[in-house]
């Protein structure tokens, strides 16, 4: 596979259209961007002189949101062309391409959600001495920044301190502007989508095949230029620190170096916990590759149980409020949404919270156990350097499980299954599984704001986001469970 010829420029009908596809979705992601305010784009206050820029055209809701879904319409089509054409383009020119495109999107407002609000009034509220996981934005109602909020001025925080500190850096350097705060923040995030997309084409170094997978699934990406980089969300930190993770982690498999390895692997894997904590999934990855080396597992465990400890011990135990009052609710467009309304209809009103929560838990095992057992049918060589079943293979299955598992998931959080599978081995299937799920989830999400939505694309929230995603995804994740038990199947069958 290393030693063979690198394919370069479409070479069928389908790698055509791959490129042309990939290529028109994010276009139509940065023209969102580029026309300014509406109903995928929220207004910043402040001198238009000051970045980001746009042109302020005010474009009609209707073709914004019809621009969205032709990106995530030809960006999941494309996406899922381009991993199974005989497409081979040079892995730089798709790792220089995306990262340009990112850089290109921090030079314009985000667009999708109005998420970059609140990170924007968080950070002002630690920049101001205030605790943002004890003080809501409604709580400086005649400030600029925080005052900008339109959903969530009520409430408190609900992202890791690590986000909150840059955040806070971002306030501090913007002062009293939304917009050269958003911007801060917007030039940090760009940082991390490249830096990943670098450190997954050094961990896939080996094969330059493997390198061109690993940039599909990332900087060129167009699903994750939509949500991460147009849409700045915080998520691309936790991604950041979890791949720098598994590759500290992958330098320290051999006897040399081994110790700094270990060190910087459970500080940086304690960094993304303190983004966001359900980024903790991808340690289970290097724990179960150190399971026969306890002194190794110690190292890292014991470093990232200390970075976390002391992230979390310096802001205070109420930090973890929101996050638990969060992974009590159902989110509109996952299947657990019609298993709420069906246990309404037995039971009676309630929320269910407990029965859901034990479910999708029970869920997420079993997903992730019928995997794992799949992985034999697939594997044609072992990871360079690394065990039959490397760590970063661990992560993303236990975190792909959990995506199509979870009571409460927003399109952004695929990001990082993405990053996981870039730097695991080769998976078409299951690749494809989160193409589809990332893919109609996202359409599920037009917009994910609701100010100056159009009044007669209401039907986008009532039927597209509360009726067909929903079931759409209970289907898929049922065909994920079909294909993994028969799967698993074949696998028992094979001979040793």
């Amino acid at each position: 596979m290393a030693g063979g010829p690198v394919r370069r420029g479409p070479r069928d009908a389908l790698g055509v259209f791959a490129a042309v596809a990939i290529g028109l979705s994010a276009a139509s992601t940065v023209l969102i961007g580029l026309l300014g305010p509406s109903a995928m784009v929220p207004d910043l206050p402040g001198p238009s002189w000051q970045p980001p820029y746009s042109l302020g055209a005010g474009p009609d809701g209707h073709l914004v949101i019809a621009l969205a879904a032709v990106a995530i319409a030809l960006g999941g089509s494309g996406l899922a062309a381009a991993l199974r054409s005989r497409w081979r383009p040079d892995p730089r020119l798709l790792l220089g391409a995306g990262s340009a495109v990112a850089a290109l999107l921090a030079l314009l407002p985000p667009s999708g959600s109005a998420d970059h609000l609140n990170y924007a009034a968080y950070g002002r509220l630690a920049a101001l001495g205030h605790d943002p996981y004890a003080v809501a934005p409604a709580a400086l109602p005649g400030d600029p920044v925080a005052g900008a909020v339109e959903e969530w001025t009520g409430v408190t925080s609900v992202y890791g301190p690590v986000a909150t500190a840059v955040q806070a850096l971002a306030s501090l350097a913007g002062g009293d502007s939304v917009r050269l705060t958003v911007f801060g923040m917007a030039l940090f995030n760009a940082a991390a989508f490249a830096g990943t997309g670098l450190l997954l084409h050094r961990l896939t170094a080996a094969d330059a095949d493997l390198q061109r997978r690993a940039a599909l699934l990332w900087t060129a990406n167009p699903l994750v230029i939509y949500h991460l980089s147009a849409g700045m969300h915080v998520d691309t930190m936790a991604v950041a620190c979890m791949v720098a993770a598994l590759c500290a982690f992958s330098s320290a498999r051999g006897a040399t170096g081994g110790t700094a390895g270990g060190t910087a692997s459970g500080l940086l894997l304690g960094l993304g916990i303190g983004v966001k904590l359900n980024a903790g999934l991808v340690a289970l990855g290097p724990a179960w590759e150190l399971r026969r080396r306890p002194g190794r597992l110690a190292l890292v465990a014991g470093t990232a149980t200390a970075t976390v400890a002391a992230v979390y011990g310096i802001a205070g135990p109420h930090v973890l409020d929101q996050v638990s009052a969060a992974g009590r609710k159902v989110s509109l467009a996952t299947p657990w949404q019609p298993v709420k309304f069906t246990l309404q209809s037995l039971f009676g009103p309630g929320a269910y919270a407990v029965w859901i929560q034990a479910g999708s838990v029970l869920l997420l095992a079993v997903l992730a156990w019928l995997v794992f057992r799949a992985w034999p049918v697939v594997r044609a060589a072992p990871w360079p350097g690394s065990p039959e079943v490397p760590a970063p293979l661990v992560s993303a299955v236990v975190v792909v499980a959990w995506l199509f598992a979870a009571p409460y998931a927003l399109p952004w959080y695929d990001g990082l299954a993405f990053a996981l599978l870039a730097a695991a081995p080769a998976w078409p299937v299951l690749e494809g599984f989160v193409v589809a799920r990332t893919t109609i989830l996202s359409l599920g999400y037009l917009p994910a704001r609701e100010a100056l939505r159009p009044d007669d694309l209401l039907w986008l929230k009532t039927v597209v986001r509360q009726q067909a995603v929903p079931w759409s995804l209970l289907a898929l994740t049922a065909a994920l469970a079909w294909w993994a038990v028969r799967a698993g199947a074949r696998a028992r069958r094979r001979p040793a």
